[in-house]
């Protein structure tokens, strides 16, 4: 008898086994013929496949969610405008499967964005409001801020908060909140990407060759900052008149007693009513004393800075900007500050000065241009005061267009401003005809006043 049984269960088991082995051998099967197909962007071919593979075998491979991605975006490009409503969906669907099956690997602000701008760009054939929309943008947002990184959808997410702002479903408190949380978000990414040219730059600076890997790394951090830049300025320009001082000045009068004591707050206040320029009002330095008496830092040294210059008490003012960048430790925000205070300085034509801090941001931040076309504006606005003959005088403009051309090299963000400061410097300058005339070609001329440089002549 135990023989009888002993012999079923051998029988069972290799039954079973061979039943596994079977299906293994279909599912290896089908993910070879769906991925070969993919890859070489039959998409039509491998819908098949796919869909098979998916409905028998979900946790297989996530082959099946990576392909299956591209896939179900070739069929709603193609299909009719009656059937796209059920490819999307799917698509959709595809992806909850994806966190359901390979959890670590779906990052939930990565994928949750990629949701909701799916159903944005699709909203019409969705059915779907403003509302709905937002609240699926900020849930995203809210479960996993670190991976809701995608340019795109940061800009969707604050343009639906505008619109329902301006439908008066959401308040100024709402809007301009959430404009902190975007624009700081993107600031982030900033940091990161060029941290990670910078480092780059560093490198290639050295004469030492990148690799292919750092190569494709500096294509991307480049192309991900042009992506920030575009939707830092977007974010600018669709919060727009909505936060002038008009309507800044008495939320935060209104708001200032229950926050007094918060210091994120109180420096988003602060740093709203100094980028919109209402630093004139009295609510300024009662947000920038507050401010720096419950939290000394950086900004509220840079915001105190500002009340000086506001005053002209200019060495007081320069007292503060340094104490701000003492207290500063992290070398991208201090960049930012030097750039700051040098904008400060230039505006009041303490160019000498202003030049300093714009080289020392360049210094600690060299992938940011913006620096490098301050000084060339400061060098063209000097031009007829510092040289001693007209020639010489316009000599300086060659040095604003070197200047500039350096904006371009380590910022591709500003290659077309860059491109429009070299063209109308070199306007300026003296022409082929004027050098052929002073017999001067390959000559340097020293410039002198706050520039104290040279610039070489160019050779015809």
């Amino acid at each position: 008898m135990k023989t009888k049984i002993t012999l079923l269960l051998t029988f069972l088991f290799v039954s079973t086994s061979a039943l596994i082995a079977q299906d293994n051998q279909e599912d290896i099967a089908k993910l070879s013929i769906m991925s070969e197909y993919a890859k070489s962007k039959n998409y039509e071919a491998a819908y098949t496949p796919f869909m098979e593979l998916r409905a028998k075998n979900p946790s297989y491979s996530r082959a099946i969610y990576v392909y299956g991605e591209k896939i179900l975006e070739d069929k709603i490009e193609k299909a009719p405008e009656a059937e796209k409503v059920a490819y999307i969906n799917d698509l959709l669907k595809l992806w909850e499967e994806r966190a359901q099956y390979f959890a670590s690997k779906t990052p939930a602000g990565e994928y949750g964005a990629m949701s909701c701008q799916l159903k944005y760009d699709n909203k019409v054939a969705l059915g779907l409001t403003n509302e709905e929309l937002y609240v699926c943008f900020d849930a995203a947002y809210k479960a996993d801020k670190d991976t809701f990184t995608n340019p795109k959808s940061l800009y969707t997410y604050f343009s639906l908060m505008v619109d329902l702002y301006d439908a008066k479903q959401k308040s100024a408190a709402e809007l301009f909140n959430k404009y902190d949380d975007v624009a700081e978000k993107v600031e982030g990414e900033v940091e990161n990407y060029s941290k990670k040219l910078n480092a780059l730059i560093e490198k290639d600076s050295t004469g030492a060759s990148l690799t292919s890997k750092e190569k494709s790394i500096k294509r991307s951090s480049e192309s991900y900052l042009k992506a920030y830049d575009q939707v830092s300025s977007g974010v600018d320009q669709k919060l727009g008149e909505r936060a002038n001082c008009e309507n800044l000045i008495p939320l935060y009068q209104k708001d200032f007693e229950e926050n007094k004591n918060n210091a994120v707050w109180l420096q988003r206040a602060a740093g709203k009513m100094s980028e919109k320029d209402c630093t004139d009002d009295p609510l300024f330095f009662k947000l920038v004393n507050a401010y720096h008496e419950i939290s000394p830092s950086a900004n509220s040294a840079y915001y105190l800075g500002i009340l000086k210059d506001k005053e002209g008490k200019n060495n007081e003012a320069i007292a503060f900007y340094k104490q701000a960048i003492d207290l500063e430790t992290d070398n991208f925000k201090k960049a930012k500050l030097n750039n700051k205070i040098g904008i400060k300085l230039k505006s009041r034509g303490s160019y000498g000065q202003a030049r300093g801090y714009f080289r020392q941001s360049l210094q600690l931040n060299p992938s940011n241009g913006r620096p490098h076309l301050s000084i060339a504006a400061m060098y063209a606005a000097s031009a007829n005061s510092c040289g001693d003959t007209n020639f010489n005088k316009r000599a300086v403009y060659w040095l604003a267009a070197d200047e500039a051309r350096k904006a371009a090299r380590v910022d591709p963000t500003l290659s077309k401003a860059a491109a429009a400061s070299v063209a109308n410097y070199s306007a300026k300058a003296p022409q082929k005809a004027e050098i052929f005339n002073c017999s001067c070609s390959g000559q340097s001329i020293k410039i002198g006043c706050w520039i104290g440089a040279s610039v070489t002549v160019p050779s015809i």
